[in-house]
Formats: structure tokens, sequence, C-alpha cells
């Protein structure tokens, strides 16, 4: 992380936390943890074709499949993700 680039913003109901890469650091960031405390931060992922798949491929097959079950599951593929909404198309 690039620590002057990145910000804080709070308001009443909200906050915010920008982060920035270190200039060296490529690839996109699969997750983040968050807490009041070392010892109980929360897991989150962003939001990606290869998290959407698993968090469906777990919520519609949470116990080993079949492989005909596997053939039934939907194709998820993430289209676009602005600050506004996500784009995800279902085949």
């Amino acid at each position: 992380l690039v620590s002057p680039e990145s910000s804080v913003s709070v308001s009443a109901h909200n906050a915010v936390v920008g982060l920035a890469k270190a200039p060296g650091s490529t690839g996109l960031w699969d997750k983040f943890s968050f807490g009041l405390d070392p010892s109980a931060l929360q897991e989150r992922l962003f939001v990606s074709e290869e998290n959407v798949d698993g968090f469906l491929g777990t919520a519609f097959c949470p116990s080993p499949c079949s492989q005909s079950a596997l053939e039934c599951q939907p194709l998820i593929e993430v289209l676009d993700v602005t600050e506004d909404r996500i784009q995800i198309r279902v085949e």
C-alpha cells in the first residue's frame, strides 16, 4: 500500500477507505480483512469473476458434487464493475 495516496472519509452513516497499491504491485486484489482488532478480523472478497464463480459454486453445491451436477451449474461471467453497479451474465 502507498500511504499518501490512501484515504479515509467518515460521515454520520458511512465510512470509505481508499487504498492505493505500491508502484511495483500488480494484479487485482482478491480479498481484504477488516475489524476493530487483529484477533477478530472479518474477510471480504472483491467482486471478480473468480470470486463470483467460487461463491456461487459453494452456494449451489456446498458438498462435493458429482460430474452431472457440475454440468448443470450456471455459467457466471462478470461483465462490468463500477462504483454504482455490477453487470453479471448467467447462462
